[in-house]
């Protein structure tokens, strides 16, 4: 019974009708997908299953000390006006005032600290941001960590107990995002043309320390 049973399997997995998830993606690859988008199709909807999902990776996340201070906000669209007048996108290219006329983000997570914050706070502030918005990616959303907004303005908008220290953008993107390749001399800000946002990138040549 054993035989047929792992030849059964053999057969399914040979034939593509393998039981296990397929991996559509490889980790190199969710990495370079990972962009930080500034423009959202406003005709799609993030749903709360979906910010759920995301945020589940949270709990598997190392936390410096083991501190665990963190805590969520999910904000979906009915509450996303609360959000939207309090935050700025696209530091770097003020004149285009992003995000543009109906390419608003319309869900976020606000991730907040239940201690004040220091170097392990920022430490695990950075490392559940980009492992969610990798989730985010996984599953086919896209986003961006916003670090400017209005601290005080959206602790009150949505009655947070903690100060937010960072939100999360979430939703489909809707641009075209390239790196580029740069020397140290280059500019490092990003920058749009003919439609196409740009983001300078160092090579890992120039990383390494020799």
């Amino acid at each position: 019974m054993a035989d047929n049973y792992l030849g059964k399997k053999m057969e399914d997995f040979l034939a593509g009708k393998s039981s296990a998830p397929k991996r559509t993606m490889s980790f190199a690859k969710l990495v370079a997908k990972n962009r930080s988008y500034r423009g959202f199709d406003n005709t799609f909807t993030v749903r709360a299953d979906q910010l759920r999902r995301i945020m589940e990776v949270v709990p598997l996340c190392p936390s410096a000390r083991n501190q665990q201070v963190l805590r969520l906000r999910a904000v979906l669209a009915d509450e996303a006006d609360k959000v939207l007048p309090h935050i700025r996108l696209g530091g770097a290219l003020r004149e285009l005032k992003l995000p543009l006329q109906g390419t608003e983000p319309r869900a976020f997570i606000v991730i907040c600290s239940t201690v004040a914050e220091d170097k392990y706070v920022n430490m695990d502030i950075g490392i559940v941001a980009q492992t969610m918005l990798l989730q985010a990616v996984e599953i086919g959303l896209n986003g961006i960590c916003i670090g400017a907004f209005d601290k005080q303005a959206v602790a009150k908008s949505l009655n947070l107990p903690h100060e937010p220290m960072l939100i999360l953008a979430l939703g489909r993107g809707a641009e075209t995002i390239r790196t580029v390749e740069i020397s140290e001399s280059d500019s490092h800000n990003y920058y749009r043309k003919d439609g196409i946002h740009y983001v300078p990138k160092l090579p890992l040549d120039k990383l390494l320390l020799k």
